[in-house]
């Protein structure tokens, strides 16, 4: 099973120190990521965070960052988890893809999603009626663009009439689609279209059972094909000792403990046949790192 890492972009929900990390903090996360041993990097994908009674979080632009940390590693995977489709048109979008493959040597895993952020939508200006909608559209272009390098499609929101992606990038079929799905529609979507299906947050293996079982029966509809297709899961990791942990990120508790129990919580995803899981810890400070890297290395230790 693989283990990735969530490289913050963004403001603390909560606590004294509010800021957005700087590129040297966040280079410095995503290299120490690889260098112990983890097998993907994940950026979030937002433009900004507003909450009933909260001021606006402010975040860095996902797919700068990206294009950045790609020059700043040289082994580890480089995931969005996930990009909002109708933020970017879907063409464009594939060809940014292809592109930070090259940029990277093959090391992207292209995540993407429908968005559930209102607030941002409508502070930049952007759709978000419809979104399912878009979104089955937007992978009708984004799917064979990046596996084929070239798509004709005329839709009700997007449109790409003979549209190629050259060059194509370092992969033949392009980097693997990862679809960010919770509800039955949004499933047969990742089932029909994705290499891989991602659902978040969660703590030990039990909690995921749920989402587990709903995406085996939308798997179902599609038969063989959709065999293949690997299952992901993003954890909620966190420590209150080091910090205030944010309360409106999922119904589960958050995965905590020991080293040594977050590893075997890790195992019992191995265990269940999830491909690779995504680690997103909180406080967002250096020893909530170090306690992550020493469950992972504890985990490798046995695994």
């Amino acid at each position: 099973m693989k283990i990735g890492g969530m490289v913050r972009l963004a403001e603390a929900a909560e606590g004294p120190d509010r800021r957005c990390p700087s590129y040297a903090e966040i280079r410095d996360v995503a290299r120490r990521m690889e260098a112990t041993g983890f097998d993907a990097i994940w950026l979030a994908d937002h433009l900004l965070y507003r909450r009933p009674n909260q001021p606006t979080a402010g975040i860095w632009e996902c797919w700068t960052m990206l294009s950045a940390l790609a020059e700043a590693t040289s082994r580890i995977e480089l995931g969005t988890l996930t990009l909002c489709a109708s933020i970017r048109n879907p063409a464009v979008l594939a060809k940014m893809a292809a592109s930070l493959d090259e940029v990277s040597g093959g090391r992207l895993i292209f995540g993407i999603g429908a968005g559930w952020n209102e607030p941002e939508y409508r502070a930049f200006g952007l759709p978000f009626d419809r979104r399912v909608d878009r979104f089955e559209e937007a992978l009708q272009i984004i799917t064979p663009l990046l596996r084929e390098g070239h798509v004709d499609f005329a839709g009700q929101h997007y449109t790409a009439r003979d549209c190629e992606i050259r060059p194509r990038g370092p992969r033949p079929s392009g980097p693997p689609i990862l679809i960010g799905a919770e509800r039955p529609r949004m499933m047969r979507l990742a089932a029909r279209y994705g290499d891989m299906w991602n659902s978040g947050y969660f703590a030990t293996v039990d909690t995921f059972a749920a989402s587990r079982a709903a995406f085996e029966t939308a798997r179902a509809d599609f038969g063989p094909a959709a065999a293949n297709v690997g299952v992901t899961a993003l954890l909620k990791v966190g420590w209150a000792d080091l910090g205030p942990l944010p309360a409106w990120f999922g119904d589960d508790p958050y995965l905590t403990g020991s080293a040594d129990a977050i590893a075997n919580a890790l195992r019992g995803y191995a265990d269940a046949g999830v491909a690779h899981v995504m680690l997103q810890y909180w406080p967002n400070v250096q020893a909530a790192l170090d306690r992550l890297v020493n469950a992972v290395e504890s985990y490798r230790s046995v695994a």
